[in-house]
């Protein structure tokens, strides 16, 4: 792998933000401080991706192609020098074309941020470790929705913490937006 560092915002699409069609917890904390980060990669010229998912199933509910819920969410919009890969599934490697675009720019290392927590954070820096590269998920610029198992609720900040547990101390180190941009 190489040694350069890269910004990865997964998913901050308008569906997930008060009155999409798939809330989630504490969407506008998470993308005030994936704002901040996009902010401090800019300003160091490091490398920044954008994953966005657009759905394929005939059913779903939300991530609908040409819909205003499946548009980057305006805060976070890209520039026109940084990459949007789109994705179908929750890792953002699957049929995507994420894994050449950081080889062919020397990426080594990994900061990951966006939503859902659970779902496509978890899939993409599971996957990401497992190709090698080092993962830095930033856990305030995370979000995700409450859950249930066998009819138990699970909250949103409960959901949060046992992604983030599970994927730190291996396939990641977990930070905070001001340990990254302590610059700012």
């Amino acid at each position: 792998m190489g040694k350069k560092d890269a910004l990865i915002i997964v998913d901050m699409q308008n569906d997930y933000f008060p009155g999409g069609r798939m809330e989630l917890d504490g969407m506008d904390t998470a993308a005030e401080n994936a704002g901040r980060l996009l902010s401090f990669f800019r300003s160091e010229h490091k490398h920044i991706f954008h994953i966005q998912h657009i759905a394929v199933r005939k059913d779903a509910g939300f991530f609908v192609p040409d819909s205003r819920g499946v548009e980057i969410h305006g805060t976070l919009a890209p520039l026109p020098s940084e990459k949007v890969i789109t994705k179908h599934y929750p890792n953002g490697f699957r049929d995507t074309g994420l894994l050449d675009a950081l080889k062919t720019e020397g990426i080594g290392q990994l900061t990951i941020c966006g939503a859902m927590s659970h779902m496509c954070i978890d899939a993409t820096t599971r996957a990401a470790f497992d190709l090698g590269f080092g993962c830095t998920v930033v856990s305030d610029a995370c979000a995700t929705r409450d859950l249930a198992f066998e009819g138990e609720p699970i909250p949103a900040a409960m959901v949060h913490g046992a992604f983030m547990s599970a994927l730190s101390p291996i396939y990641a180190v977990l930070k905070k937006t001001r340990e990254i941009t302590a610059s700012d």
